[in-house]
Order: structure tokens, then sequence, then C-alpha cells
């Protein structure tokens, strides 16, 4: 359900675990082990997880912005602070190693190399990523995080 939300948490500099199988309880007893306030547009899941004690955010919105808002909000209602890290691998939540142009040689497009300056991969995956439109567009939506 929020998948893409969690690689763009994960761009924004946040440790974000994203279930996608498995029972509740699983992801109740993962989210309590690892420390971790659970995520969920699912409002049985929200009472449920909340009732148990674990730190819980219903996530609201429809769009990506919307939904980022409802976390702002949460957290600032619950006093805890938002303080991202590091950017992260959209896909597996791996901190970024920057890269050195040379080093991306035959990674990527030659027009992508000369077009940009900054380069990042993950060790785990091996996801090649750099600063481009994509980027700018991330960067005005991470905006909403700030206070």
């Amino acid at each position: 359900m929020l998948g893409s939300l969690a690689r763009k948490l994960r761009v924004f500099g946040f440790d974000t675990e994203y279930f996608r199988d498995g029972p509740d309880s699983e992801l109740e007893r993962l989210a309590r082990e690892e420390g971790r306030i659970l995520l969920t547009s699912d409002r049985r899941l929200f009472a449920h997880a909340t009732a148990r004690g674990l730190q819980t955010f219903l996530v609201q919105g429809r769009s990506e912005r919307a939904r980022i808002e409802s976390i702002v909000e949460q957290a600032s209602s619950a006093s805890i602070g938002l303080d991202p890290g590091a950017t992260r691998c959209a896909l597996c939540n791996e901190a970024l190693t920057p890269l050195k142009k040379g080093d991306l040689k035959g990674r990527v497009p030659e027009s992508v190399r000369r077009r940009h300056r900054e380069f990042y991969a993950c060790d785990r995956c091996s996801k090649l990523y750099w600063k481009g439109r994509q980027w700018s567009r991330l960067r005005r939506l991470s905006s909403v995080l700030r206070p």
C-alpha cells in the first residue's frame, strides 16, 4: 500500500523497511523488535498495533505530499523529531556511497555522465543514482519534512 512512500522516505534519508507480505502479527513483531515506528494506512492495523503499545502512525491522504504531511503532523503531536540521515537506496534501504565520474565508465550512458556532477551507488544492490530531474522533484517534496 505504501511502497512508493517507503522509497521516497529512504531517498530523504530515513531508515525505512517495507513489509510486503505476511500477517500483521509479523509486522508488529518486527516493528517492536527493531524499535520502529509503524506506518500504515490500514485503520484496523493502526488500532490493533496502537492497542498493543506500538508507536503507530495512520498515514492519510491520496497524494505523497498529503501522506508525508500526515506523518509530520503525527510525529509532531507525539514529540518525535524527524531527523533524516544520509540518502539511502530507494530499493533496498542501504546507505549510498558517493562515486567519482571516473568510476562510472560503462555503467551509465555517457550523456548522463557529462550532464551530472554527483553520483551515488548502493553497495548492496549496485543501483546507481544521480541528481537529475527526479532529484529536484523529490527535494521539493522533502520540504514538507522541514518545520
